[in-house]
């Protein structure tokens, strides 16, 4: 409430000379209570007014509380007329008010619409005088250099959707069945044998040529197979054949009649992969049942190195860490990039309780090479040593206790082939090896890391050696 709310209600009273001192007391009583209730309901209804009432009474001269005395007329209650006679006040305050409100309504409006006129003439020399933010590259700093501007960049569209560039791939993407020969002497006879359905898994139809049609999956999904059946998207079923495998990286290339096959799928640069990229996991987890799954992640992490153990031996394979789900069935199958290229064979998942989201796939960088080699040769030409090997760590300190005491790391020769390039050089059983061409070699893995990756077939290593606690050197040339 404003202090004109006051001034108002002197305006409005009867100008008498005959009113009475006790009249005059009553109606200001009356005002002052009418006060007192608009500054109860201020707090609940407009904080505003909360503030103008603060203001009035501060502005208010000071006095000191005086006790409270029943026989005061201001404290009374209110009469009927009393009551009105203040609403009738309020009313007429209101009236001039939304008065004055609507004269101020007005004179805007036409201000507003002799503006707008004066300036409609002149938007072309605005328009040319000043220049579009769009169009600036860049902007002076205080200091005058050049600063670029910020500006909301283009979000690049993809031609196709990703359930698009799924359902397109997903034409590439076959289920493996491997059956496996089992003996049956269910009616005595030793030389009876059934195929039997021994595992499932995916691969990817990478390649047509000729009339054949190429086939990229994991190793372990068609190791120790009779019989290898392909069952493609449309539900067609044909037969495949090995054409090459490698149990180290955990890859196979196979191979069906090119009559079956409509889509085959592009590798991308699994080099360009960073954490945080979406990925799309494709395969056939549980079996056929589940054929073509798609499950969605992102690349957790890349060139991880991972430990593992193969029908040829322990090897530490390079691999994409991803949180895509991959399950039993999904090996072989591919892990595609938004813009629906190959960049990784789902391979591994550590399937531990408690552990969720790490699944790992073969990068399509490091398997390119050798599927290539696999088409051409069916196998991966490697160096040849010829030796069996066992980690330092898990064999019995009594056969390596001549060993010094701080060499606790290394690869002890548990078998050694005749005529191998190892029997030729003079390797014999129970040496350890520490070290090939001056690297440390402490496992196994380290040992084919060094030999399938560092060396070609023809080269000389020189093995540091230790043999019955004594150090020394032998130089291998390795087999051709």
């Amino acid at each position: 409430m404003e202090l004109k709310n006051e001034n108002e209600f002197e305006k409005n009273q009867p100008n008498s000379s005959e009113m009475t001192e006790n009249t005059k007391a009553e109606e200001q009583a009356a005002d002052t209570i009418n006060f007192s209730h608009t500054e109860e309901n201020s707090h609940a209804v407009d904080a505003t007014v909360t503030v103008e009432t603060k203001d009035f009474v501060n502005h208010g001269e000071q006095e000191e509380p005086t006790e409270f005395d029943p026989t005061t007329e201001a404290t009374l209650p209110l009469e009927m007329d009393q009551t009105r006679t203040t609403s009738q006040v309020d009313q007429k305050y209101k009236k001039k008010r939304n008065v004055r409100g609507f004269a101020s309504t007005l004179a805007a409006g036409v201000i507003g619409s002799v503006l707008t006129l004066a300036i409609l003439p002149h938007t072309d020399y605005i328009k040319n005088h000043f220049p579009k933010v769009e169009n600036q590259g860049a902007i002076s700093s205080q200091q005058g250099t050049s600063v670029k501007a910020v500006v909301a960049q283009p979000t690049a569209a993809s031609s196709n959707s990703i359930a698009d560039t799924v359902e397109k791939v997903s034409k590439a993407i076959v289920g493996i069945v491997n059956y496996q020969q089992q003996e049956n002497n269910l009616y005595g006879n030793p030389n009876s044998s059934q195929s039997v359905e021994s595992g499932s898994g995916s691969g990817v139809i990478f390649q047509k040529n000729n009339g054949t049609a190429y086939i990229v999956t994991n190793n372990h999904v068609v190791e120790g197979a009779s019989k290898l059946e392909v069952s493609l998207f449309d539900g067609e079923k044909a037969t495949a054949e090995v054409v090459g495998t490698d149990a180290l990286t955990d890859l196979a290339v196979l191979k069906i009649d090119a009559k079956y096959v409509t889509a085959t799928a592009d590798f991308g640069n699994s080099s360009t992969l960073r954490p945080g990229d979406q990925v799309y996991a494709i395969g056939n987890p549980l079996g056929l049942d589940l054929s073509r799954t798609v499950t969605q992640g992102i690349v957790s992490a890349t060139n991880r190195s991972i430990a593992i153990t193969t029908s040829a031996g322990n090897w530490e394979t390079n691999v994409i860490q991803t949180d895509a789900a991959i399950n039993p069935g999904n090996s072989g199958g591919a892990l595609i990039n938004p813009q629906g290229q190959v960049i990784g064979i789902n391979s591994l998942k550590i399937s531990e309780s408690g552990v969720e989201g790490l699944g790992f796939a073969i990068p399509s960088n490091d398997l390119i090479p050798i599927v290539n080699q696999l088409i051409k040769s069916g196998k991966i030409d490697r160096p040849y040593l010829g030796v069996g090997l066992a980690d330092l760590d898990q064999v019995p300190q009594m056969y390596w206790q001549n060993m010094p005491n701080n060499t606790t790391k290394g690869v002890m020769l548990t078998n050694i082939e005749p005529n191998s390039a190892a029997a030729k050089a003079g390797l014999q059983v129970k040496d350890i090896i520490v070290s090939m061409n001056g690297t440390e070699i402490s496992s196994s893995s380290d040992l084919r890391k060094y030999l399938y990756t560092k060396v070609s077939k023809g080269a000389e290593i020189k093995f540091g050696v230790y043999r019955d606690g004594k150090q020394m050197t032998i130089i291998v040339k390795l087999s051709e």
